[in-house]
């Protein structure tokens, strides 16, 4: 892995000597977008197939986001000791090969089995989301930094809506829901349903090897990687006196969780309110992510004119009241309002992490294993939900993304105060 020069510095947001290595980087972006989204819909699949309640199946969630929070510090320490392209290499590794499990894991028809299988392939995820948004901070100026991930990170909804897209055209038409949402079948017919789950799976796991070549190829820009000499316990002291910057790994956790528990009880909500099919709650699923992927890129072109932060605590403050509609009215306002939840969570997760790794300057890949690590939010955040759905509701279930709002507003508002 032969890699160039260093770039020359640039304002730009993506600097002319960076522009295939970001195209390339931007590309794993989506995939990990296709991941998080196809899988989001199988919580209501398992609870079906395996006949469990929310919470158990929920657990689907806390095995992927669980390999996140594992994978964040081991991803950090391939970048300190190789670099940020070998990480992003073993992360689509892992990633594939997670994919690939999948299968043994239809054959023995088990939960628990297909729980290790997308444990490994978010064990990739963790590594690989840990190099590549570092690096893509690291392709350019300090200055255009927040904005370049951002960029980046634009088309992750792209791959959310592909995923959703997946799921509802190869996986949910493809099996017998009836018209109140329940799998039909006889257990004879458990075998196929798991292989149609599986199915988009093995084919990304192709796609991500020809990714991963490609990658192996390019030439790719020496970034400025300052904290390849500094001592690991020296870097994480630092990091753990740093106040701002542990403050936005615990915020990070809050919007993490909220996004998946957010997306994840949408095709619980959205039938219960307005009472449409599992096949037509994915539909207002899919508008949510094209919602998020369009506001991102609206974000981005923004944050030419407003502060991060600025933009950052308005999203927050419209998340909180649109979750009191999700809460306190419902029907279609509520269905509205939960759709229209996506738009203020577009720009949280690059501008969260921008805004945190700006205060650590040399232990940049270190602060970057703790914000991936803080993903685990997905893992216990979107079972606590089902819990409270399982006792209380769907609607009053929404009181518990609501409060990850306001966390997200009170940070915005102290990163407003710094700069």
């Amino acid at each position: 892995m032969t890699d160039s020069k260093p770039i020359a510095a640039s304002h730009a947001v993506v600097p002319r000597g960076a522009l295939l290595p970001f195209a390339l980087l931007a590309s794993c972006f989506l995939w990990w977008g296709v991941a998080n989204n196809i899988t989001d819909p199988l919580v209501k699949v398992f609870k079906e197939i395996f006949g469990m309640s929310t919470f158990q199946a929920s657990l689907i969630q806390m095995a992927f986001y669980g390999g996140y929070f594992c994978m964040a510090l081991p991803g950090a320490m391939i970048a300190r000791r190789f670099n940020y392209k070998t990480g992003v290499l073993v992360g689509l590794g892992i990633y594939a090969a997670g994919c690939g499990l999948l299968y043994p894991a239809m054959l023995t028809a088990q939960f628990a089995f297909f729980c290790l299988a997308f444990y490994v392939l978010a064990c990739g995820l963790g590594i690989l989301e840990t190099n590549a948004n570092p690096y893509v901070l690291a392709l350019g100026s300090e200055e255009s930094a927040t904005r370049r991930l951002n960029f980046a990170q634009s088309f992750n909804p792209v791959g959310s809506v592909a995923g959703i897209i997946i799921c509802q055209v190869f996986i949910m038409a493809r099996l017998p829901f009836d018209d109140e949402g329940r799998l039909s079948m006889a257990p004879a017919e458990v075998p196929a349903a798991l292989s149609t789950v599986i199915a988009p799976y093995l084919a990304i796991a192709a796609i991500l090897v020809v990714v991963w070549f490609l990658i192996l190829a390019t030439k790719m820009p020496l970034a400025a990687e300052k904290d390849d000499k500094v001592p690991f316990a020296a870097a994480a002291r630092r990091l753990l006196r740093n106040r701002f910057y542990l403050f936005a790994v615990f915020v990070q956790f809050c919007y993490v969780g909220l996004q998946i528990t957010v997306w994840t009880y949408t095709n619980f909500y959205i039938p219960e309110q307005i009472g449409v099919s599992q096949k037509v709650a994915l539909q207002y699923h899919t508008a949510a992510l094209v919602l998020f992927g369009l506001s991102r890129w609206v974000f981005t072109g923004l944050m030419n004119y407003f502060r991060a932060a600025t933009l950052l605590a308005l999203a927050a403050l419209a998340g909180v009241l649109l979750c009191l509609v999700v809460v306190f009215v419902g029907g279609m306002p509520g269905v509205v309002a939960v759709v229209a939840l996506s738009g203020c969570m577009s720009l949280m997760f690059p501008t969260i992490f921008g805004l945190g790794c700006s205060v650590v300057r040399e232990d940049t890949k270190l602060a970057s294993s703790g914000m991936i690590m803080a993903i685990i939010g997905g893992a216990l955040i979107t079972p606590a939900q089902g819990a409270l759905l399982d006792v209380f509701g769907v609607s009053l279930s929404y009181l518990l993304p609501l409060a990850c709002y306001a966390v997200i507003l009170v940070f915005a508002l102290a990163a407003q105060r710094r700069a």
